[in-house]
Formats: C-alpha cells, sequence, structure tokens
C-alpha cells in the first residue's frame, strides 16, 4: 500500500463521515440536535451555572489555576481521580481542601510519609471489651480512606506498600480487611498531590496505581500578575469560609447526567486511534512513537476520554462532546499513561510534548 492510500485508509477509519469542527461545536451548542431529554438539557444548564458559581468561591482564595480548577471539576463529575503534579509551595493541598470546603461532603487529609502503613489508611480491627458482656472481641476502625473526598498529600511520599493501599479503594470503592469487605459512600473521589521525583525523599508511583487516576494535572508556577496579587491578598486579614454550593445528592445527580451527554461516533473513533498511537507494538503507532515510547496507554485511557470529554461539554454548558473538547482532555488523560524510554528523555521527549504531537498529527489527518 502507498503512503497516500494508507493515509486515505486511516482518514476513513477515523471519521467515515467527515464533520467539520464548526459543525461540530453549533452541534454542541443547540439542544434540539442533542439526544438529551428536555429534563437532562435544563440539567446541563443548571450544571454550567454551578461550576461558575463554584469558581468564583474559589477564586477567593486560589488565584490564577483556571485550567486545573477545570480538571479538577471534570474529575469530580466524571467519577475519576486526580493527581496534581507541582513542586510544593503551589497551594496544591489548598486547593483540594478549598474544593472540599464548597461541596457537602465528608473530607479526609492523609499525609503521606515514608513509615505511613497501610492500616492507617483503610483501617484495621482492634480488640475492644463488650459494655454488656464484659467479651473481648474485634472491632474494626474505619481508616481515612472511608469518606466522600480524600486528599492523598504529598502519595509519593510513601513506599509502593502503603501506596497500594488505596488501589482497591479507587477502582472498586471498597476496602477489604482481613477478609471482610466495607463498601466506601458514594461519591468517593481520591484527590492526591505529587511532587517531582527529582525532590528528595520521593517514590515513583507504580504503573498501576497512575492509571487508576483519570487525570494527571501539572500545577504550574503563578504568573508575575498573579504572584503579586498572591502576595498582597494572602497577607492581609484573614477571609471568610467559603460558601458551601453542592451536596452529595447533587453531585450524584450530575455524575449521573455526565454519563448521559451523547457522544458522536466520530469522537469515539478519536479517542481509540490516538489511544492505539501511543502503543509502541501496535500497528497503528507512528514511527516516531516507536522511537520514544516504552509503553502505551490502555483502553481505561479510552473510557477516560469519552467520559472527560463528556463532563467538559456539560460544565461548559453545551449538550454534546465536540472534538474541542476531547482534545482539551487528551493531555491530562494520556501524559502518565505513556511511558517514554531512555532515547526520549535524553533528548528532552517528555509524554506531555508526545501527546500534543499525536492531537497535532490526528488533526491534520482527521
Amino acid at each position: 500500500m502507498t503512503t497516500t492510500s494508507a493515509q486515505e485508509s486511516r482518514e476513513e477509519k477515523l471519521s467515515p463521515t467527515p464533520i467539520k469542527i464548526s459543525d461540530d461545536l453549533a452541534a454542541a451548542q443547540d439542544p434540539s440536535k442533542s439526544s438529551l431529554t428536555s429534563d437532562d438539557v435544563a440539567a446541563v444548564d443548571e450544571l454550567g451555572q454551578k461550576y461558575q458559581e463554584l469558581k468564583t468561591e474559589l477564586g477567593k482564595v486560589i488565584i490564577g489555576q483556571e485550567a486545573v480548577i477545570e480538571e479538577l471539576a471534570i474529575c469530580l463529575f466524571a467519577r475519576g481521580h486526580g493527581l496534581l503534579m507541582g513542586v510544593p509551595g503551589l497551594a496544591k493541598t489548598l486547593l483540594v481542601s478549598s474544593i472540599a470546603e464548597t461541596l457537602h461532603l465528608g473530607f479526609n487529609r492523609i499525609q503521606f510519609t515514608p513509615d505511613l502503613m497501610p492500616a492507617d489508611i483503610s483501617g484495621t480491627d482492634i480488640i475492644q471489651e463488650h459494655g454488656q458482656t464484659g467479651k473481648r472481641e474485634f472491632e474494626f476502625v474505619k481508616g481515612p480512606v472511608f469518606s466522600n473526598i480524600v486528599l492523598a498529600d504529598e502519595i509519593n511520599r510513601a513506599p509502593a506498600k502503603t501506596q497500594s493501599a488505596m488501589l482497591e479503594a479507587m477502582q472498586e470503592r471498597h476496602v477489604t480487611v482481613l477478609g471482610r469487605t466495607y463498601k466506601l459512600d458514594a461519591p468517593f473521589f481520591v484527590l492526591a498531590t505529587q511532587n517531582p521525583v527529582e525532590q528528595e525523599g520521593t517514590y515513583p508511583l507504580p504503573e498501576a496505581q497512575l492509571d487508576r487516576f483519570m487525570f494527571l494535572i501539572n500545577v504550574e508556577y503563578p504568573s508575575a500578575d498573579e504572584e503579586k496579587r498572591i502576595a498582597r491578598e494572602t497577607t492581609g486579614v484573614d477571609k471568610e469560609p467559603l460558601n458551601p454550593l453542592l451536596t452529595g445528592e447533587d453531585v450524584l445527580k450530575f455524575q449521573s447526567l455526565v454519563r448521559r451527554v451523547p457522544v458522536p461516533d466520530h469522537i469515539y473513533d478519536y479517542a481509540v486511534e490516538i489511544v492505539r498511537r501511543t502503543r509502541p507494538d501496535g500497528p497503528d503507532a507512528p514511527e516516531w512513537i516507536k522511537e520514544y515510547v516504552g509503553w502505551g496507554a490502555g483502553p481505561r485511557a479510552v473510557q477516560y476520554l469519552i467520559l472527560g470529554c463528556k463532563a467538559r461539554a456539560a460544565l461548559r454548558g453545551t449538550y454534546m462532546a465536540s472534538l474541542d473538547d476531547i482534545e482539551a482532555v487528551a493531555s491530562p488523560v494520556l501524559s502518565h499513561r505513556v511511558l517514554t524510554n531512555f532515547a526520549a528523555e535524553s533528548q528532552g521527549m517528555t509524554s506531555k510534548k508526545i501527546v500534543a504531537r499525536l492531537v497535532e498529527e490526528m488533526r491534520d489527518d482527521a
């Protein structure tokens, strides 16, 4: 097959029915062209309004970081977990605790340290004396993972044995201790902060645990103007507590709504195609991927791409996921699932740059 015919075949596979981006966005903004019911359309409008209120409320304590706030909100309403990456001092912990403050949900913070044990997270059985019979019996004492929002602060400062205590809770939403299983209350999601592995006293997260996180959210340094505002507004009088905006029932309702947001077929094609291109041993991988990537993304990445673009569309008050939505979530979904090799590291080719190049190639091919 010639290069031209191969490219035509790939284009046909990616977009069986060509759709212009402008048409895609127009359909997303028109409720009559989506498959949502009138009640769902009203709920999408309500979610968009609540999201704007949430950003306004968080703006009282968080200066800048609009993209980070949006990605955290996408994780929340898509039932995903978020991993915030950034050097110490960028208000990662403050942001998570502030989000918890705006919600009527249980919140626990776990400070990960090298001496933290798995039982310190999940809980353990202790011997208690029965008040009436006087007999001693085991009683399970729940750990801090039993909450709606769990902040795993500096999660990579604990070794893999301790980090593994979060795996079952994050995937199955329950905890097993000494053969007994305890269900976690819904909604449940983990927001973890992580320092770069170059920092002293850190342990890299295992690939299996990284894959449990829907998004890898990069928290960057603030701009000069934002840093000046931080200095002015955080060194004065204490600010009032944030107002709670959503209950647990509201969150569950909006999470269910996000699942019903329609997705055109070509968006599913896009999700499958870009994930398959990240796998260096697969037939769809470009030659440069085989050169730089040691391990590509799995099927969970496809699921999170679709859920992410659904949630982003709903948060922005649109009624159908669009190409713009899935391109926006490609980097936080894929960057921690595309593992680079030595050749990439030696040439400064990071996972984030690889995903950005893939998105650009997909745009050109479409």
